[in-house]
């Protein structure tokens, strides 16, 4: 089915106990609202539309489905639903609060606080080229307790980039737009394609399910911090699979920052998902040192070897 625009719901409808003022965003898999609850209090709703399967024109409530798309509709919005289930357990300074999701118009509805700020990646947009190494630990250390909160509980972002990263007005990071995570939630056969965004997903992400884990997100970790000093996006991982010729960190900004957040990001952006940080506080653990150990670019570390081995290449 082609790709197609589905159409909001119009400003002061009323959902529930809540009421619309307008569109926030717009994804291939739904749509995010500005709303008000009964005590005026503002709220972001997402709702699940997916533009591969429903189509809502304008002056509709109800989405169209054809019937040849309902089984996948319906495995999306149980997914859906059981990922608003999941997220709502979860409590954490760093991760987007659920406070309620329900069913209505056929479909399913997350609620979630709104946040005041910006994303991470306006931010880069905004600050191209010149980007802190102070800011870049702070933002992914405290956005790692996060994720670490989310991993707790058996669950993967699976879409982590810097426009899914919320910084709020003391630059506090916060997780937001669990989109993909309904992949981890059910054991059933996948019907819906995998989300993910290139350049931010893992390799992991274009092959067997059976290999994402915790250093799948920690991949995206490294292509945010990547794309803070780049001012965009890594090239794709199915991309440097064929021919990797992404330029390492330690060699694109070599004197601009300290060797050991160079050589942290090039952990994470390894293919191999074996030879990556495995977790998040060892990660993190590595992001809060302040010894920076000797610059692994002798020929006995193999660090060292890649590095000497990459500049060859480009004499």
């Amino acid at each position: 089915m082609a790709q197609q625009a589905n159409q909001p719901l119009p400003g002061g409808f009323q959902l529930e106990d809540y009421t619309i003022d307008r569109q926030l965003s717009l994804g291939g898999f739904s749509i995010v609202y500005l709303a008000e609850n009964a005590d005026g209090q503002q709220v972001a709703i997402k709702e699940y539309l997916p533009n591969s399967l429903a189509l809502r024109g304008t002056g509709d409530i109800k989405p169209v489905i054809k019937p040849e798309h309902q089984a996948a509709f319906r495995y999306g919005m149980k997914c859906f639903f059981e990922e608003g289930r999941a997220l709502a357990k979860l409590s954490h300074p760093n991760v987007i609060r659920v406070l309620n999701f329900f069913r209505a118009n056929e479909t399913v509805y997350m609620v979630m606080e709104y946040e005041h700020g910006r994303t991470l990646q306006e931010f880069i947009q905004k600050h191209q080229g010149h980007i802190s190494e102070r800011f870049i630990r702070g933002v992914f250390t405290r956005m790692l307790n996060g994720l670490r909160e989310v991993h707790s509980h058996k669950l993967l972002h699976l879409d982590l980039k810097p426009s899914n990263i919320y910084l709020r007005s003391d630059n506090a990071p916060v997780l937001i737009d669990f989109g993909a995570a309904r992949q981890t939630l059910s054991s059933d056969e996948q019907i819906l394609k995998p989300m993910y965004t290139p350049g931010f997903a893992s390799p992991e992400h274009y092959g067997s399910r059976s290999d994402l884990g915790p250093w799948s997100d920690i991949y995206s970790v490294g292509a945010s911090m990547y794309s803070c000093l780049a001012g965009g996006a890594p090239l794709a991982a199915d991309e440097r699979l064929k021919k990797d010729a992404l330029v390492p960190a330690m060699i694109r900004w070599e004197g601009l920052y300290s060797d050991r957040l160079l050589e942290i990001i090039d952990w994470c952006l390894n293919l191999n998902h074996l030879y990556r940080p495995q977790s998040v506080f060892t990660l993190q653990k590595a992001l809060v040192e302040t010894v920076t150990p000797p610059c692994p670019r002798n020929n006995t570390h193999w660090f060292g070897r890649f590095v000497n081995k990459f500049r060859k290449a480009r004499k």
